[in-house]
């Protein structure tokens, strides 16, 4: 259920954005921080369905099995059966024992977590700075009232590159620079800031502000939403979900405005398609998507469901297809956003993943088979679950039909659903996804390395150049990964937890089989095509051997002859 509360931010009657304050303005902060209320998510109901934040023990024991699933992962079946083990000692509640054998068989992070440093933690005192720290605050300060701009940037660049944790710096400088006219500048500063302390109100809520003032009313959206998903227990979360929602609608505002202008450049530029191709279809498909996204993202999402399932090969098995969706609604239940969440599996043995907007997943069975636990597959969703919680990909198909209509005509029919599977997310996109999906993955029970196992798997492949576009870009695989364990270190998540190994391994064997029936039915086909184009071949080529054999007499007549024979039949 969307909540909607409104958030009480003083707003302009202009265009309806949220006042900035002003640099002199930014003074310490009266109020505290209030510290996020997380709870412990690592006891958890044995019995009882999927769902309710239960994880299941296995219907069938794979041991009792004629052909055991688990001998499909030879040479490390030792390492694997550690790991039931380990699973079923979680599942029984015995904790302790269950962490110990999964520290035997999980490597090491690179990070010491002994020895590890945390990032230094906010704060907003200034008498909490060094003396070199206060030095450049004071100046700062000074240089605003006398209006030098010397005593302004120097001292605060001075002072964020000493103390990145002390929030006011970020905000002062954001200030005075929007103040000069430099909005670009301030935003810049205010997404390096939120980005190192997600967590920080202040913070995040200025940097709303300044999103709002700038009218990027998606981006401003999904920075209030990703707060109050990472925080959903913060005394400030329904008011940031109310923002969320807000900023939405004044975002679906402005696209439909400028969508409608783009349906009247679209008729302009397809009177020029029409007059350089010849085809009165060519501006069809930038009017159609344009036409679409102005219905939203449920019916953006449910539309291209229908193309995928005509024309990808989705796994239709029942045990599999409960199997994903299951894992999937569960995850979804804490991403905090209603939406109509599908998940569906592709016979394809590509490594990859997907999301559509509306909260339409895809998975290759190819990620099935190359992962080992259900614990992976659920750090896989639910990185791909953030992408669509936080409409990355909607913003993506928005900005492509926007800009289409410049540079170029977006090609249509079967080319489109292809175009929009792997969507080029930015590097912020993608470290939203991964803070989000992992706190997701950390919260929903299972353990928190998920989607870091993947990754090292990935990373260690030989085939490299095999390795997927929502990966291989922004940044790179073995940056990920210490990002990924720095996240996961920092926030102090469980990586010794639930992995799912048994059912995980009978759904693998059975998507292994799935797979191999495919592309057995493929091979079969292509056959059978490569047949009949042989034949068509052989018979274009015994005409053509008759036709230079052929007596022109006989089929014209000879002369003196009355009538002409009829052409020989071919």
């Amino acid at each position: 259920m969307r909540l909607t509360k409104t958030l009480k931010f003083p707003r302009s009657e202009t265009k309806n954005t949220p006042e900035i304050p002003e640099a002199s303005d930014i003074e310490t902060p009266s109020e505290e921080r209030a510290a996020p209320a997380e709870s412990e998510p690592d006891r958890w109901e044995i019995e009882g369905d999927r769902g309710e934040g239960n994880i299941p023990k296995a219907t069938t024991d794979p041991t009792e099995n004629e052909d055991d699933p688990l001998s499909s992962f030879a040479p490390d079946i030792d390492r694997l059966q550690i790991l039931l083990e380990a699973d079923r000692l979680y599942l029984s509640g015995n904790y302790t024992d269950a962490e110990a054998l999964y520290r035997q068989v999980k490597p090491p992070f690179s990070i010491d977590i002994g020895e590890f440093r945390p990032r230094a933690v906010p704060f907003s005192d200034p008498d909490l700075l060094s003396p070199a720290g206060a030095v450049y605050w004071r100046e700062s300060t000074a240089g605003i009232e006398q209006g030098l701009e010397t005593r302004i940037f120097v001292p605060l660049e001075l002072l964020i590159e000493e103390h990145p944790e002390f929030i006011p710096g970020y905000l002062r400088l954001a200030a005075v620079l929007r103040d000069r006219d430099r909005p670009e500048e301030a935003l810049d500063v205010l997404e390096r800031a939120a980005s190192m302390y997600p967590t920080e109100a202040q913070l995040v809520e200025t940097y709303i502000y300044h999103l709002a003032d700038a009218e990027k009313w998606l981006e401003a959206s999904i920075a209030a939403r990703q707060f109050s998903l990472l925080l959903p227990e913060h005394s400030r979360a329904d008011n940031f979900r109310g923002f969320a929602d807000e900023m939405f609608e004044e975002f679906q505002r402005d696209l439909r405005a400028d969508l409608r202008e783009s349906a009247i450049a679209s008729v302009f530029t397809g009177a020029l398609s029409v007059f350089a191709t010849g085809s009165p279809f060519a501006a069809i498909p930038t009017l159609q998507l344009a036409l679409l996204l102005l219905q939203g993202e449920d019916t953006v999402g449910e539309k291209f469901v229908e193309v995928a399932q005509e024309q990808l090969p989705l796994v239709e098995d029942v045990r599999v297809t409960d199997y994903v969706n299951d894992i999937g609604d569960r995850l979804a239940d804490l991403t905090g956003r209603d939406m109509d969440y599908e998940f569906y599996v592709i016979l394809d043995e590509n490594v990859n993943a997907f999301a559509l907007p509306g909260g339409k997943i895809f998975i290759h069975a190819g990620a099935i088979l190359a992962m080992e636990s259900e614990a992976e597959l659920a750090g896989l969703l639910a990185h791909e679950l953030s992408h669509a919680v936080l409409s990355h990909g909607f913003q993506r198909m928005v900005d492509a039909t926007m800009f289409g209509n410049v540079v170029g005509l977006v090609p249509y029919a079967g080319g489109i659903l292809n175009n929009l599977m792997f969507f080029d997310y930015s590097r912020d996109q993608e470290r939203q996804a991964d803070i989000l999906g992992t706190r997701i993955l950390a919260t929903s029970g299972y353990a928190a390395d998920g989607l870091w196992n993947v990754m090292v798997e990935l990373h260690e492949r030989d085939d490299a150049p095999s390795i997927p576009a929502w990966i291989s870009t922004h940044p790179d695989t073995e940056d990920r990964i210490q990002y990924l364990e720095t996240l996961i270190v920092e926030n102090g998540y469980n990586r010794y937890a639930y992995e799912g190994v048994e059912e995980y391994a009978q759904v693998q064997a059975r998507v292994q089989k799935l797979m191999e029936d495919y592309i057995e039915e493929r091979e079969t086909e292509e056959a059978e095509e490569a047949e009949v184009m042989n034949r068509e071949l052989e018979r274009q080529w015994r005409r053509e051997q008759r036709m230079e054999r052929l007596d022109p007499f006989d089929w014209y007549g000879r002369p003196g002859e009355r009538s002409i024979r009829m052409p020989p039949g071919f």
